[in-house]
């Protein structure tokens, strides 16, 4: 898939005060295998507790990034290996996660984009909470279902639709 880059759609949006266009802060480090992604988003908002991002990746993903509200939690992992390869085997571009992701190595052998703010051990407790494709707000920064995701080492934009 192209990624059309982060800085050029910034340099094309600049002056968009519409909100179709917005940047993540940046926050977020690379942790999979892919440096480049893009995709229609899914959404999940959680805290501490994966057990909505294990079942969405575990399905077909379509091409699609899901980016998770995690709460900006640093005290447990919503991402490891195990899910980061089931993401990759059914077709998802990518993760976007506001917390913590695990199991370093194995991420960065994976076909995924993956971005988070932090490595931890600590995996979640699975209470089956969450909610699958709401609004959310991540950093501040509001992410619709739907939405389009660019992200590359430059940094993680989102358009209201895929970029012309």
């Amino acid at each position: 898939m192209l990624v059309v880059p982060t800085c050029d759609l910034c340099d094309a949006h600049k002056g968009d005060t519409s909100g179709a266009f917005r940047v993540l802060p940046p926050v977020f480090a690379a942790y999979g295998g892919r440096s480049a992604f893009a995709g229609p988003v899914r959404t999940v908002k959680c805290f501490e507790d994966n057990s909505s991002v294990k079942a969405l990746l575990e399905g077909p993903g379509h091409g699609a990034v899901l980016v998770v509200d995690g709460g900006g939690s640093l005290r447990r992992a919503l991402v490891g290996g195990n899910i980061a390869a089931a993401a990759a085997r059914n077709g998802w571009a990518g993760v976007v996660v506001d917390g913590c992701v695990r199991d370093v190595a194995e991420l960065a052998a994976t076909d995924l984009g993956i971005r988070a703010l932090a490595l931890m051990p600590l995996p979640t407790e699975r209470r089956q909470a969450g909610q699958v494709d709401v609004p959310v707000l991540v950093q501040g920064v509001a992410v619709r279902p739907g939405d389009w995701l660019v992200a590359d080492a430059d940094g993680i934009v989102l358009l209201d639709r895929a970029p012309a």
